[in-house]
């Protein structure tokens, strides 16, 4: 969620920031969630627009300005937009309106001092929105899209507002700017230009019907999404039938079935990808064929959560906005803002990959139809099968299973002395769990972090388990961000999905699981290390093909061997890990890349295909065209469906990864060519995380992030090292 996406005030050019990690958040999330929220003081007209009882109209008085969660209630969110809305369109009016000539300071800081009160409750909302939302958050939610992108359209088409910042731009050799302020003068021209400032008068209120009726289909796309996934949970009506899930699994779907008033039955809630969890273990055939169906279903069957028609009037309608701009298409419009700038780029890198990752997937096709054979099953693999199968090839090939690693990968051990260790080793970093700072779930941890000379640098929020009110996926963002400006510091948040197990029961993880906790905390490290002094570049607000990059790396630490031995630890006994299973998880590392690489380019194509239409080259039917464009991009192999098909790929149709879904692959080269680095200069080190933070880490979105990255590493990125983690080298 991933980059791609939140921080005192509500700078302008947030509404074109990049998500941090927002893979699965809604639009509003998409928008606002990437602003700079927090603010030191509040202003007299924040104060008069709301009334003190409503916790918005002040910053919070909680260390960091933490959020008050306890005293913030549904009722208090839209007094508050509204408020926000009146008080920045006040500020950029005084800013417009200036009888004095245009300075850096009285426009362009100007701006990023404005909306500090919409910051607040954007934050605050799109957070909640997408990891505890209602039905009452889910109306503010349709409600507030479009008036927000109104909003946006307000401050980016005002001719005057313009005027000022075109004019610096034309005089930025005489203002002397330091390296930081002249490239923000550079982003906001950019912001402008990109937003329609240039447009005539009549064109401008097209874009403006364009972005408010787009805020409202995203938001309608999101949220059908969530309700279909609770919609289409498999309920079956034995224990029997989900044979190979651990008793303590089947006692939680009993309970979640239950709850939903299905005595007696069991329900499967579905995750938000098209492969599901429990397809690597339950022995039912036709079980697991149930729940494939209603994964790859959703969306696309009829009924009130089909998204087919949405998708259509989406890419329809980013195809027109792009066209009014002067694109050819919408992904040319967005990536022109990205490191990979063009679709050529991306249509390379992708192709390149296909044909052997898909040659790599028909080769493990055909391991594991051995092992159906010798078992007599006598059925082709099909993709409800290859998760079950492709453990037992893992199993007789490696002679180890998953079942036999989740027991040295308990929950808390795996955060604190695993992912906190290894931020401790390598930046010197520690941490205080607290529990006096209210949370919104009696589940949600809270923790100090100590920068290591014992200055508090940051909050940190866990929201580690899954929800039915919760998006689907894991992502990372900001309720505060880091400012020196402001003077602000961050509270940054991780949100995973990890099932809840029954009460006394231990929250044992699977190695996917694990390597999400890492991978997001890595975020969260980009985010509390932001040394800059601009809310515009605080932390992850980089371009979205290499937002992914810094978290990718983070991964790394997971199997370090000194990391491992430190979390790896068998929640009953104690014991490590063997070695010799260490050994084989290691040894398996490319077991499965081609399934892994094809299922995620087979998404990545799609989200491309959509976006590279013309306004006139828009489908009528969703499943045709899908089926078409997988067919001519050589991804179509029916074990492996897309990572997301169409009508549920929130990525692409919710807003934040929108013809970006690539970004993954883009940032992997970059986090790959790291990692050698690292290797290079002897791994987790200090020397090695202080030049890592010094140089990108800390540096937020202050310079162009390819720059950033050869400061760091000396040189620009390779990907010989991604093809050989993917097992793609030739042969």
């Amino acid at each position: 969620m991933i980059g791609r996406s939140s921080a005192a005030g509500y700078p302008l050019a947030a509404f074109l920031k990049p998500v941090k990690d927002a893979m699965n958040r809604p639009h509003l999330l998409l928008i606002a969630a990437s602003l700079a929220l927090a603010s030191a003081t509040s202003s007299v007209l924040a104060a008069a627009a709301l009334p003190a009882s409503n916790p918005f109209a002040k910053p919070s008085a909680l260390p960091f300005q933490y959020p008050a969660f306890d005293k913030i209630k549904d009722e208090h969110y839209l007094p508050a937009f509204e408020a926000g809305m009146r008080e920045q369109l006040r500020e950029i009016d005084a800013i417009a309106s200036n009888p004095k000539p245009a300075t850096f300071e009285n426009t362009i800081v100007a701006m990023e001092r404005s909306g500090r009160l919409l910051g607040r409750v954007s934050a605050t909302f799109s957070s909640l929105q997408a990891a505890n939302t209602d039905d009452q958050l889910d109306a503010i939610d349709r409600e507030m899209s479009p008036r927000l992108a109104a909003h946006n359209d307000a401050i980016f088409l005002n001719a005057k507002l313009y005027q000022r910042v075109k004019t610096l731009v034309e005089h930025a050799a005489t203002l002397k700017l330091d390296p930081e302020s002249a490239y923000l003068l550079e982003r906001y021209n950019k912001d402008f230009v990109r937003a329609g400032a240039k447009l005539s008068g009549a064109d401008k209120e097209k874009l403006k019907a364009y972005n408010g009726q787009i805020a409202s289909l995203q938001t309608a796309f999101t949220q059908n999404v969530l309700k279909e996934a609770n919609a289409s949970a498999l309920v079956v009506d034995t224990r029997a039938e989900l044979a190979g899930m651990s008793e303590a699994e089947i006692d939680a779907a009993g309970a979640t079935a239950k709850a939903r008033g299905l005595d007696g039955k069991y329900l499967v809630a579905l995750a938000n990808t098209s492969g599901q969890p429990p397809l690597a273990v339950l022995t039912n055939r036709a079980v697991r064929e149930r729940l494939m169906a209603a994964s790859l279903a959703r969306g696309s069957h009829g009924g009130q959560f089909d998204n087919r028609e949405v998708v259509l009037k989406l890419a329809r309608l980013r195809a027109e906005r792009a066209a009014l701009l002067g694109y050819p298409n919408f992904a040319a419009y967005s990536l022109e803002d990205q490191t990979a700038k063009d679709t050529g780029s991306v249509n390379k890198l992708l192709s390149d990959l296909a044909k052997p990752a898909v040659n790599n997937a028909r080769k493990e096709a055909a391991d594991i139809q051995k092992v159906i054979d010798a078992e007599k099953g006598g059925f082709p693999v099909a993709s409800w099968d290859w998760d079950y199968y492709t453990d037992k090839v893992r199993k007789e090939r490696y002679n180890f299973d998953e079942s036999q690693l989740k027991p040295y990968f308990e929950l808390n051990s795996v955060l604190q002395n695993g992912v906190f260790f290894a931020a401790n080793k390598l930046y010197g970093i520690t941490f205080k769990e607290r529990k006096d700072l209210p949370v919104y779930n009696p589940d949600v941890r809270v923790f100090d972090v100590f920068d290591n000379n014992g200055k508090q640098l940051a909050i940190f929020i866990a929201d580690m388990y899954a929800r039915s009110n919760k998006q689907g996926g894991a992502w990372m963002n900001e309720y505060v961000s880091q400012s020196g400006l402001l003077g602000t510091h961050s509270v940054v948040a991780n949100h995973l999905n990890i099932p809840k197990p029954p009460a006394g029961e231990p929250t044992l993880l699977t190695v996917d699981e694990v390597k999400t906790a890492f991978h997001e905390f890595g975020h969260a490290l980009h985010g509390m290390f932001s040394n800059v002094k601009y809310p515009r570049f605080a932390g992850t607000s980089v371009p979205r093909d290499f937002v992914e990059y810094p978290s990718q790396v983070n991964e790394m630490w997971m199997i370090v061997p000194e990391v491992l031995a430190n979390y790896a630890k068998h929640y009953k006994t104690g014991a490590p890990i063997p070695k010799e299973l260490l050994d084989k998880v290691i040894a398996a590392k490319k077991f499965n890349q081609g399934y892994m690489t094809t299922e995620y380019l087979a998404a990545a194509l799609l989200d491309q295909r959509w976006h590279q239409l013309a306004p006139d080259q828009i489908p009528t039917d969703v499943v045709a065209f899908e089926t078409t464009a997988l067919k001519d991009a050589g991804v179509d192999f029916a074990p492996v469906p897309p990572r997301y098909r169409t009508t549920y790929f929130k990525h692409a149709f919710e807003g934040g990864y929108s013809a970006g879904y690539y970004a993954y692959l883009w940032s992997e080269k970059l986090d790959a060519d790291t990692v050698e680095w690292f290797k290079e200069n002897g791994g987790l080190l200090r020397k090695n995380g202080e030049h890592f933070r010094q140089t990108l880490l800390s540096r937020g979105g202050t310079a162009d992030a390819m720059e950033l990255f050869k400061n760091f590493r000396g040189r620009a990125p390779r990907i010989e090292p991604l093809l050989e983690r993917r097992g793609l080298m030739p042969q």
